[in-house]
């Protein structure tokens, strides 16, 4: 079982961690995965395009985000002031994005690019920047699904948040990006205030807990009962293209995997859901029964470096050191997820999934998502 605890760290210190030399051996992975996450950024910071300042496609300004976030949460400072102008002239790109309904965006995916634009606001901690987030946090807020008029049934997507345009119906990746963003604002500005728009956080968790193999607390057709599936997540509830498992006859229950099911209990956390909530203690008891760092759970290689970043999130905000795998085993998720994304770095400095799907051959999007965990790692170490 996972040893969590109840309470919830905001983890966007800046500042370099502290080592009273009680631990020889974290100090070491310390120091090696601070070099993986120097060679990492310098690979990446080399990629930015240095007159508009975005990295990797310019259409999508939540990869320019992302690139933000690493620079910023990198735990060497002299690093980030070397790195300063390329930061500034990032944020700059951002608010060229800034559209008038709020969002940050420019093409499409307006949901998902601007939880992550919003996510490197916040974390920036300039006051400048204090009307663009609480605009932002609107523009999500009014992202959040309610298909039916009041007085009639429920949709299934009711309560979650997808892409946005004509990706209209919610998802879990989506719906946990933004209750992420939201979570973090509120605490951040104190935004909360009477009479103010805010999210339906009840109707968000209805709708995540219909995307978790639970039928204890989903009722849905296509829950699974197979002992696999128990607890954890899928994408969206119905048909998803992402996995599938016979149930019977013509039925089909959808398989639950390993980043969904990070991104559920991420979910229950940004909502602040009671540890004793059976929901919760069913996707810790899954994560614990599935716990691997050699393939995304369910999934294989599919979307693996997301896997690995959901996890770091997920894990750090619990202060979990360790978990009790299927066979009794105490694993040390830092050390062993750490290590494994330092052996998976290129030598140029770069990380990428040589299985293409959900993006993972886009190196910068692959590296952000390393960078991130690995920073994470470092900090919980």
């Amino acid at each position: 079982m996972i040893n969590y605890k109840c309470a919830v760290v905001l983890c966007f210190s800046l500042f370099p961690f502290l080592v009273h030399g009680k631990n020889i051996e974290n100090v070491s992975i310390k120091l090696e995965i601070q070099r993986a996450i120097e060679k990492g950024l310098s690979w990446l910071n080399s990629e930015q395009n240095v007159t508009s300042g975005h990295w990797g496609n310019s259409d999508y300004p939540a990869l320019t985000g992302l690139a933000l976030r690493c620079n910023l949460g990198a735990p060497d400072y002299e690093k980030k002031k070397k790195s300063s102008k390329k930061i500034k002239i990032g944020f700059d790109f951002l608010m060229s994005k800034v559209q008038s309904d709020g969002g940050i965006y420019s093409k499409g995916l307006a949901s998902y690019n601007t939880s992550i634009c919003m996510m490197a606001l916040l974390q920036a901690n300039e006051k400048t920047y204090d009307n663009t987030v609480k605009n932002a946090r609107n523009f999500l807020i009014n992202q959040q699904s309610d298909f039916d008029l009041k007085g009639t049934a429920d949709n299934t997507f009711d309560g979650g948040i997808g892409y946005g345009s004509t990706w209209a119906h919610s998802d879990l990746s989506n719906t946990h990006l933004a209750m992420e963003a939201l979570y973090y604002a509120k605490n951040t500005l104190n935004a909360k205030v009477e009479g103010e728009l805010d999210l339906d956080w009840d109707a968000a968790i209805s709708f995540v807990s219909k995307c978790q193999n639970l039928s204890s607390s989903n009722k849905q057709s296509w829950v699974s009962n197979h002992e696999d599936d128990r607890g954890g997540f899928v994408y969206f509830p119905g048909k998803s293209m992402a996995g599938e498992r016979k149930k019977s006859g013509e039925e089909v229950a959808l398989r639950s995997y390993g980043s969904m099911s990070y991104a559920g209990l991420l979910s229950f956390i940004y909502a602040e859901m009671q540890p004793d909530d059976q929901r919760v203690l069913a996707v810790k008891t899954w994560l614990s029964d599935n716990f691997t760092i050699q393939e995304n759970p369910g999934m294989g290689p599919q979307g693996l470096y997301y896997y690995y970043h959901t996890m770091a999130k997920a894990l750090s905000l619990t202060q979990a050191k360790e978990i009790e795998d299927k066979f009794g085993n105490l694993r040390d998720w830092r050390k062993e997820l750490g290590l494994e994304l330092i052996n998976q770095q290129r030598s140029e400095g770069f990380w990428m999934n040589e299985n293409g799907r959900w993006w993972e051959k886009d190196p910068i999007l692959v590296s952000c998502y390393a960078l991130l965990s690995l920073e994470r790692i470092f900090y919980a170490l």
